[in-house]
């Protein structure tokens, strides 16, 4: 194994962004089918105004000149090629941070969020609560190499980042995540305990399971049921269908940018809490850049592993060997993550309408972040 570790900056070749248009100039539209709005998926008209300013109005050069404002590197552990932003503050005595993305994420997911952890004072916070942040892209993800066989675990992938942090010499380090990175950020602290300061998750911690319901106070049952009324909760069953056949799925992704396009826009739609349309909630150029990387690196298929390599779906328990912080309790509830968890931050009222709040409120995840690492560092 070498610890090299290889300077990276993101060049896609015009030819990549020519056969793209081209695709998006061609698309062989269906024809809308009866029923009220969303009520059948993504609406034909919808799409269609988003595609002809993915081909006409964004700019992928802007957006790949501002990804590579960020310091981003490669270097191989456990055999995979691991792609990763290292953003150092230039404050003094800054903690170190790992960011881990979500599913149908990237690390595009935390563009917003990185400067107002390394820069602190730049948005009218304390100078002082600085962070160095490393952004890995999970193995399969964006320009990390995907798992060469089956049996790739969340375990696995902790070990990775553990790796990772030491070769980059920090010695204490926090983690964060949510969605995928819920499960991956508490991994890192069972992994290394003894270097890992405090895990935050963004939500999902102390989900009833069916043998809770009976044990649920009336206040429990009540929001228990509010939330299964929600998009996100009767939408498309993604693990499900990629545990079935992610190959299938996988030639429509790869082969047909707007059959992309209509899957991402799908999940960001079911993803919002409140309903909104996914860019009237996320900035519609941060969503088509997440959608243009996926694309421009190949990897629908390829970042389904969470879920093809799995046997049924489980909401993330967490760890206890080190203290817990979420950023919004729901769809958990304190009383259950307490079980597997030692919680130490849960406030009550952040804003956040969207699964992946970072890309929405950076300017609330970064204050939270900093209330909840401040006694740990």
């Amino acid at each position: 194994m070498s610890n090299q570790i290889r300077p990276f900056r993101i060049e896609i070749p015009q030819a990549d962004l020519d056969d793209l248009a081209d695709r998006l100039s061609r698309v062989r539209w269906p024809g809308q089918l009866p029923g009220e709005d969303w009520r059948r998926g993504v609406p034909v008209a919808y799409l269609r105004e988003l595609a002809g300013y993915w081909r006409d109005g964004y700019d992928w050069r802007g957006q790949e000149s501002r990804l590579n404002g960020f310091p981003q590197f490669m270097t191989e552990i456990d055999g995979q090629d691991i792609h990763f932003l290292h953003v150092r503050s230039e404050v003094p005595g800054a903690l170190p941070l790992l960011l881990t993305h979500g599913w149908p994420n990237s690390f595009v997911e935390f563009v917003e969020l990185i400067g107002r952890l390394t820069d602190p004072g730049a948005y009218g916070a304390d100078p002082g609560d600085a962070f160095h942040v490393v952004v890995p892209s999970v193995p399969g993800f964006g320009f990390s190499a995907p798992p060469r066989g089956t049996g790739f675990t969340v375990a696995r992938v902790a070990g990775i980042w553990a790796e990772l942090m030491r070769r980059l010499g920090y010695e204490r380090y926090g983690t964060q995540g949510g969605d995928l990175g819920a499960y991956v950020a508490p991994a890192v602290a069972r992994v290394a305990p003894e270097q890992v300061v405090g895990v935050y998750v963004i939500s999902g911690l102390g989900f009833p399971t069916e043998e809770d319901l009976p044990t649920m106070t009336e206040d429990e049952r009540v929001a228990f049921a509010d939330l299964q009324t929600q998009d996100w909760m009767n939408g498309v069953d993604h693990h499900a269908l990629l545990r079935a056949a992610p190959q299938t799925f996988a030639y429509g992704w790869h082969d047909s940018p707007v059959g992309a396009l209509a899957w991402m826009t799908q999940k960001f739609k079911e993803f919002s809490v409140t309903g909104e349309l996914p860019d009237r909630t996320i900035d519609r150029d941060l969503l088509l850049t997440n959608v243009s990387l996926y694309w421009l690196t190949g990897t629908f298929g390829s970042s389904s592993w969470p879920m093809y390599d799995s046997t049924g779906f489980g909401w993330p328990e967490g760890q206890k060997a080190v203290p817990t912080g979420v950023y919004s309790g729901p769809p958990g509830f304190r009383r259950l993550a307490e079980r597997d968890n030692t919680i130490v931050h849960w406030p009550q009222g952040n804003p956040g309408g969207h699964h992946f709040v970072a890309m929405e409120q950076p300017d609330h995840v970064a204050a939270d972040l900093r209330t909840f690492f401040a006694p740990l560092r």
